[in-house]
Order: structure tokens, then C-alpha cells, then sequence
């Protein structure tokens, strides 16, 4: 299934792609760093918003979600803070990257650099409402760990 997406690309990220998917099955597009004025620097522990420099419009009903890549997590230990970030369907503001260095060493982030993933997803709504009585079920109120630990 597709749908469109369309982008406009601010001023620092004029000359870096649209988000691409870099293989055939890729669930998440690559997105990259807009940096024109040099790169940034992220100490162990850190974080920081990293600009794409792109702003979208999605269709209502969907959501982008911001995800790690995964090898950057495994090799420099470059993650994100709320993984995964959501952008809502009816925001136009830059798409930034909270990203946080999770290593034991300072990783440096480049204009252009692929720095995360973005998955499209529908979205239900639900509708809230206040009852005086939940259904029961086997499990009930138990919960963190209640299920056990063994595999």
C-alpha cells in the first residue's frame, strides 16, 4: 500500500534527498542530518535535536514515526530519546531528531548523514468514555511482572 506524502525542504536542506527507503521490504525511510554549517558533536550521555531541515504534509489518519537506525544504535550507540517519536498528521513545523548518544565515546553527526528512520502508519482515534465497572479477565490488576519471567 502507498500513499503520498509531500515535503518542503527549508533553506539548510536544499541539495540533501527526500526521505528514501534504501531497500526493497524497508518498513522505515532514511532521513538525514541538514547541517550546511558543519557538523555537531554529541558527547556520551548527550542529547540534541538534530534539523532535517523538511517539513511534510500527511494525510489525517496517519502518523510518521521517528525511529532509531538501527545500525548506528549498535556500532556509535546513537539512539532516540522517544523512540518512537510521533509527527501528527496536522503538524507543519521542521522534522527534528531527538537523538541521544548512548556510547561511551563522542559521535559526530555530518550534513547529509542518516541519522533515523521514519515509518508511516495509520492511526485510529478512540473514543474516552467513563464506566463504573470494567470487564473481568484472567489477569486482572496484576501487573510489571506478573506474567512471569520465564521464556
Amino acid at each position: 500500500m502507498r500513499i503520498k506524502v509531500s515535503f518542503q525542504k527549508l533553506p539548510h536542506a536544499q541539495g540533501l534527498s527526500l526521505p528514501a527507503y534504501e531497500s526493497a521490504g524497508a518498513a522505515g525511510a532514511d532521513i538525514r542530518a541538514a547541517l550546511p554549517d558543519g557538523p555537531l558533536t554529541l558527547a556520551p550521555m548527550a542529547r540534541t535535536a538534530i534539523p532535517t531541515g523538511l517539513c511534510m504534509s500527511l494525510p489525517d489518519g496517519y502518523e510518521a514515526q521517528i525511529r532509531p537506525r538501527s545500525g548506528l544504535a549498535l556500532k556509535q550507540g546513537l539512539s532516540l530519546v522517544n523512540t518512537p517519536g510521533t509527527i501528527d498528521s496536522d503538524y507543519r513545523g521542521e522534522i527534528k531528531v531527538i537523538a541521544v548518544n548512548l556510547g561511551d565515546t563522542e559521535i559526530e553527526i555530518t550534513h547529509g548523514m542518516r541519522v533515523a528512520q521514519m515509518v508511516i502508519a495509520p492511526v485510529i482515534q478512540a473514543e474516552f468514555y467513563e464506566t463504573e465497572i470494567l470487564d473481568d479477565t484472567e489477569r486482572g490488576s496484576a501487573g510489571f511482572g506478573s506474567t512471569g519471567t520465564e521464556s
